[in-house]
């Protein structure tokens, strides 16, 4: 879009947490301002340097924490203000709104105002979990792209690279488990947390075939002291359930439990499994909303009983 002149003022780019989203805006964000005639970003104009090191004048970036309404209207209200003085350097001011999912209904609307009308040089990229979590007015004038995981190959390598300590196999490993989520592959090989991880996930899919609710309650009891552990187990359960949906059609098997996959698929019915990656991916969006963690624990055990027929 960029390179054929047709860059829309408002772009959503929607994923799960880790795959990059921000990365991506970034880059984005340098490419629009740089000055090369060929590929851009080029990386060596002022314009990219300046990106690079977060110092142009051009380009700015908010960010909420993460909890549901943490982006505070005020914030937007302040953007909303800024962006009728004209660019300083670039031909553009480009916003990033990281996390944008976090405004509540108030902020989104005053946000739609400048999108509705926006200044020639002004372009919005909003980075969100779901599209569904941004009003429908929000979304029709934007451009929204769905970012998803990169080839286990491709992630191995970059994690290797940057991440002295841990190996090319190993970071296969966590790459392929998380289905390509980068971000969600680093956290789950910090502290040597991988085996333990995919021994849960196997555990929990155990009780929940076995109807064991006992058992169920003793896996999540776990998660119940480490948020971004919770959300990594979830993250490759999603990705199991995936497996033994579309495993048996296709024959890879992206997250690496051949015998939990096998397993499901003896056990379960197909709408059974569905309902589970369903419930799943609903936990995953009640986990980075940052819900009562007491009661998203005792939610789990609930909704995967509820999906799996239980």
């Amino acid at each position: 879009m960029l390179s054929s002149g047709r860059l829309p003022h408002a772009i959503v780019l929607e994923g799960e947490s880790g795959l990059g989203k921000r990365t991506l805006a970034r880059e984005l964000a340098q490419a629009i301002v740089c000055r090369a005639d060929e590929e851009q970003p080029c990386g060596k104009c002022t314009q990219c340097i300046k990106a690079e090191k977060s110092l142009h004048p051009d380009i700015f970036e908010y960010s909420a924490p993460g909890g549901a309404r943490s982006f505070h209207i005020d914030v937007v209200r302040d953007v909303v203000n800024h962006v009728y003085m004209s660019p300083n350097e670039a031909e553009y001011k480009i916003y990033i709104l990281g996390n944008a999912h976090c405004m509540n209904e108030n902020a989104q609307n005053a946000i739609l105002k400048v999108l509705e009308e926006p200044p020639a040089y002004a372009v919005f990229i909003l980075t969100v979990q779901s599209r569904s979590m941004l009003l429908p007015t929000v979304l029709s004038r934007s451009v929204v792209l769905s970012v998803t995981g990169v080839d286990a190959r491709v992630g191995a390598e970059y994690i290797a690279a940057e991440h002295e300590e841990v190996s090319y196999n190993q970071a296969f490993e966590a790459v392929n488990t998380m289905n390509g989520n980068i971000g969600a592959a680093i956290r789950s090989l910090a502290d040597g947390k991988m085996k333990k991880i995919t021994q849960l996930a196997d555990n929990i899919c155990s009780a929940i075939t076995a109807n064991n609710e006992y058992e169920l309650i003793k896996c999540t009891s776990v998660l119940g002291k480490d948020r971004q552990e919770l959300i990594i187990v979830l993250t490759l359960l999603k990705t199991v359930f995936r497996d033994a949906l579309a495993g048996g059609q296709s024959g890879e098997i992206l997250s690496g439990r051949e015998q939990t996959v096998k397993n499901l698929k003896q056990r379960l019915t197909q709408s059974a499994l569905m309902k589970l990656y369903t419930a799943v991916d609903e936990l995953l969006s009640d986990a980075d909303k940052n819900a009562n963690h007491a009661l998203l624990i005792t939610k789990i055990c609930y909704s995967l009983r509820r999906a799996a027929g239980r």
